[in-house]
């Protein structure tokens, strides 16, 4: 009789202890997943880069004790996307694969919804845009699957923020509107508000734009925004003011943008090309074409450097590819066709991509160029007005300028006579702007004959022929 009461009693309470055990290992790996993101999340968005490496390898070793593999998938997906912000595509694909290994198999879906947001993202730098759709729906159906958590709440208007970025660049407007909007109306931020902002500013809609503004710059002042969010934030308020052509406010703003890029140092490199282009564009507007030469040339060097990083990302995955393809051809020799077809797919598909790629970039370029030109004149033109106001002022400063102007015109004359005074440079720089003696001797204030006689000298020390025009002579020179 003892042993059919005990044995039920026993086994009840080996239930009871089991359950508890799981639900405690739940609680703990539920705290393990909250403290991680939450403090690999803020040191992102300040730029604390050493901080963030720091920690992730710190949760690494304790999901090794805690054997929770799905941790330490985490860590890798945190440094992944760290890498994605500064534009490493190639450390962020491999700690990407490194995530996928332990996250694949999670049972949480929460952990594959994040895995595919940060997917999501790293497609979306790679303008691989379809890819990044499809990584957002995933995302979406493994948050719809998982509880409701702090962490998915954070999660799910960011997935609609971002849904609205990739729609937006594929054209679908009112997917994009919607997915801004719904990202908005749950998180409510300084945030998502400019982003709403953006997309108003993106369809040429400023009045619309300049609403969600003001309520970004109020949100920014009531709420803690991080370093790289307020960064965006004033971005778009830069953006906008150019826009509406109050010129003060968008320098003001782009430089407060700037000026955080300095102090994250410069993690979120791939987001500032932006607000250099805006940089360029303002002072363009302003008529300032030394600083609009200057912001636009910072844009194309950020460009070039993160189409280069691309690239080598999208030549490293095809090559991965058929590399792992190869590894498994020793299945069976009948698949070696299969394995050569594969491998050409691979490297047409990609081959028509990159040549895209590159066909658009070319396309980039010159226009860019001929922008860079047209500012180059700009500078060039106004620079040279400057100079040719100075020396009817008859300005101390004039030759000084010239020479800024002309640098390599007063050292060739040197070469030919290295005695030449200053007054002889300066007489020879006026002759290289074309004035005539007769504005010479009224700017110089001297008489024209007095000018005839200076000609004459400057022949004999430069050795130009009685032949050679002097206009000429200056003018090749």
């Amino acid at each position: 009789m003892k042993k059919i009461i005990t044995y039920p009693v026993c086994f009840g309470l080996l239930l009871f202890v089991i359950f508890c055990n799981r639900d405690s290992n739940n609680n703990e790996r539920e705290n393990f997943d909250l403290s991680l993101l939450t403090q690999s999340a803020a040191l992102q968005l300040s730029g604390r880069y050493e901080s963030l490496i720091q920690l992730n390898v710190a949760y690494l070793k304790k999901a090794a004790k805690m054997k929770y593999h799905a941790g330490k998938g985490l860590c890798y997906l945190n440094i992944a996307s760290v890498n994605v912000s500064a534009g490493n595509y190639q450390k962020a694909l491999f700690f990407f694969n490194k995530a996928e290994d332990y996250l694949g198999n999670s049972e949480n879906p929460y952990h594959k919804a994040e895995l595919y947001n940060d997917y999501s993202q790293y497609y979306a730098h790679l303008k691989i845009y379809d890819k990044a759709i499809e990584y957002n729906h995933k995302a979406f159906a493994y948050l719809k699957a998982s509880k409701k958590t702090m962490l998915s709440s954070k999660l799910l208007p960011r997935l609609y923020v971002n849904k609205g970025i990739y729609y937006a660049r594929k054209g679908w407007r009112g997917t994009s509107l919607k997915s801004f909007q719904k990202g908005n109306v749950l998180e409510n931020s300084a945030y998502t508000n400019c982003m709403v902002a953006q997309y108003y500013l993106f369809v040429h809609q400023p009045d619309s734009a300049g609403i969600y503004i003001k309520r970004s710059e109020e949100k920014m002042e009531s709420q803690k925004t991080s370093d790289a969010e307020s960064m965006w934030v004033y971005y778009t308020t830069g953006y906008y003011y150019n826009e509406v052509n109050n010129s003060d406010d968008a320098e003001k703003a782009l430089k407060q943008a700037l000026e955080i890029n300095i102090k994250t140092r410069r993690t979120y490199s791939s987001h500032i090309k932006d607000v250099y282009k805006a940089m360029a564009d303002l002072y363009k507007k302003k008529n300032d074409g030394g600083r609009a030469y200057y912001y636009l040339n910072k844009y194309m060097e950020e460009e070039k450097r993160i189409d280069t990083a691309r690239f080598a990302t999208m030549n490293k995955a095809t090559e991965d590819f058929i590399s792992e393809i190869k590894k498994e051809s020793d299945w069976h020799k009948s698949d070696f066709p299969l394995l050569i077809a594969m491998s050409i797919t691979v490297l047409t598909v990609s081959g028509v991509y990159v040549r895209k790629v590159i066909h658009k970039m070319n396309m980039k370029k010159l226009n860019l160029k001929k922008e860079t030109d047209e500012l180059k004149n700009h500078v060039y033109n106004k620079q040279l007005q400057e100079v040719i106001e100075l020396a009817r002022k008859n300005d101390s400063s004039f030759l000084l300028k010239f020479k800024e102007l002309y640098p390599d015109f007063i050292n060739a004359l040197l070469k030919i006579n290295p005695d030449l005074e200053n007054s002889e440079l300066t007489f020879c720089a006026m002759l290289k702007l074309q004035f005539s003696s007769k504005e010479i001797a009224d700017y110089t204030f001297v008489q024209h004959r007095s000018v005839q006689q200076k000609k004459y000298r400057i022949r004999k020390r430069l050795n130009i022929p009685g032949e050679t025009d002097i206009y000429e002579f200056f003018d090749n020179l």
